[in-house]
């Protein structure tokens, strides 16, 4: 299964990320603030998935906590229905959250062991005044395909895929418009992983819902994208279809992620290794930056 063809263009973004910085204030005397995001700028269309790529420390987890409303965004705005999320009131805030969920990293710590699947999946409902019950429950679990009798049980019970699914119906509760997915397979094994994109695939195309996905790995985020857009250093250096980007990258950061992707043949893997070398090698990047498109 794969992302499909893109949304149409032209309409109003469902979010759109406009000259975004965001800092963090740094200890010590007259130190300045440590940019983490330098004006990003990034839109994301109804039913459309947008893959965020970059290794640790390239700002793309800050981004998601932007969007999200819990980092600091010192300049630029970010935009939700034509919304500034930063210009909203706590109750206005409340209401949107209904609207923009979250699939964490770790399906271990994302989940309360101390309650059971059918309170958790509850939980967002409960927190929002909809009235819910074991129907509601079931529909969830059928949703991400457990079964209906996983309700009751507790998640040290589950697999770690299996936990990511129930993450996943726990996102979905309140029929979200956007879920941002932070690394939601790097835990998981490869065949596991697999299943998980193709449910994340299954769910957009039947509900319509918008992800920003993030991760660091850009065979991943092929396989769901419409588009990817790569950080490197709190700065986009490459913006594409997941075709283009993937298969025939620009900028020699993109090169270097495409090549830390490992292949089965041998030959072709000893060969991307000596080219990942030689990027890691160059120092003619801040060139490279500003010619990129």
């Amino acid at each position: 299964m794969n992302a499909g063809p893109a949304p149409g263009a032209g309409a109003e973004p469902l979010l759109s990320v406009r000259d975004l910085h965001v800092s963090y204030p740094v200890r010590g005397f007259r130190r300045p603030p440590a940019q983490v995001i330098k004006g990003v700028s990034l839109d994301v269309a109804r039913g459309e998935t947008v893959g965020l790529v970059g290794e640790s420390g390239s700002g793309k987890t800050t981004l998601g906590r932007a969007v999200l409303g819990l980092a600091p965004v010192s300049a630029g705005q970010v935009l939700f229905e034509g919304r500034d999320i930063g210009r909203l009131s706590r109750a206005q805030r409340r209401s949107m959250a209904r609207d923009v969920q979250v699939v964490f990293q770790d399906p271990y710590s994302s989940l309360n062991p101390a309650m059971t699947i059918e309170d958790v999946l509850s939980e967002p409902l409960l927190a929002n005044g909809v009235r819910t019950g074991r129907e509601t429950v079931r529909e969830l679990l059928d949703a991400v395909h457990l079964p209906a009798d996983a309700g009751s049980r507790l998640a040290r019970e589950f697999s770690g895929g299996q936990r990511q699914r129930i993450a996943i119906a726990r996102a979905l509760a309140l029929s979200p418009k956007l879920i941002i997915c932070d690394e939601p397979t790097s835990a998981l094994d490869l065949s596991t992983q697999a299943r998980i994109l193709d449910l994340l695939l299954e769910i957009q195309q039947r509900t319509e819902v918008s992800y920003l996905f993030i991760t660091h790995d850009l065979a991943v985020v092929r396989a769901v994208s419409h588009r990817i857009a790569v950080l490197w250093h709190g700065e986009l250096v490459e913006v594409g279809t997941a075709a283009q980007v993937s298969d025939a990258p620009h900028h020699p950061y993109t090169q270097r992620l495409q090549m830390a992707a490992p292949v089965a043949d041998p030959v072709r893997q000893a060969a991307r290794r000596d080219e990942r070398r030689r990027l890691l090698q160059q120092d003619d990047w801040p060139a490279l930056d500003q010619a990129a498109p």
